[in-house]
Parts: structure tokens; sequence; C-alpha cells
């Protein structure tokens, strides 16, 4: 433990703490912790590693980290829905009632030349479910 310690002080620049919620303490009918990766931020590699080792599992109140009207940046993943067509996923207009072969597409995707379809035209594929960051996010009060 203590080479792989002294290996990230060395090496690293970005210095994570992996932590876990006490979801036995909240009545929420849940079992299972959430586990969350909390980046340190400030100072050097090596005071860096040295708070989150004088952290490792020790209790961390929300009020030592967060105070009252701080502006924070979340990140996280949106809701998932699956794979969607072009119609929900990009919002294209849907072609007429007497189409060939479905009317939920791209009438065009693209010209003959260049032979491949550019990134820019709209495709079926993975709907939600992506990264996004949201910033400037005001805590108004922690509760006790």
């Amino acid at each position: 433990m203590a080479a792989e310690v002294e290996r990230a002080k060395k090496y690293c620049q970005v210095i994570r703490a992996i932590c876990h919620t006490q979801v036995g303490k909240v009545k929420i009918g849940q079992k299972k912790a959430h586990i969350k990766e909390i980046q340190v931020n400030g100072g050097t590699t090596e005071k860096k590693v040295d708070f989150i080792m004088g952290l490792f599992e020790q209790e961390v109140k929300i009020a030592d980290v967060f105070s009252q009207d701080e502006m924070v940046d979340t990140i996280g993943a949106t809701k998932g829905k699956g794979i969607a067509g072009v119609v929900t996923r990009w919002g294209v207009t849907r072609l007429t009632r007497k189409t060939h072969r479905g009317l939920r597409k791209v009438a065009c995707i693209g010209s003959w030349h260049p032979a491949r379809v550019s990134f820019q035209v709209p495709r079926s594929g993975q709907r939600g479910y992506h990264h996004r960051t949201e910033i400037n996010k005001k805590i108004y009060r922690i509760g006790k």
C-alpha cells in the first residue's frame, strides 16, 4: 500500500477518492450504497494524496465538503432511452404518407461523392445515457 501511495505522489496529476454513502442511516428502502469517485483539487499532488489518506475509512460530513451559497459543477449521465430512430432522436420531419419503404427516415443521407455518409447526417442510434456537465449550480441549504 505504501509503495502505491508513493507511486501516486510521484507520477499522478489527478487524485480522486472512491467514496460511498451510508444508506442504512436514511430510511429510503435501499440497501446498496451509492459509490462515487470524487476528485480532489488544490495544492500539490503530495498534499492531495496526504489529504485523502488522512480521510481514509473516516466519515465525511456534507458540511465539511460544501458550504451554503457555493457554486458547484455536477457531472452525470442523462436518463437512458435505448435505441431511437431519426424522427425521435434528431427531430427530422417524417416523409409523406405514400413513401415507399418507410416514412420515419431521412430522405437523403448525402451526395454520391464523397462516397461516405458525413457525420452531420442524422442517423438512428443510442438516445439518452449521455455524459453531461451542468455548471454553476448554487447550494442553497445544507440539512443537518
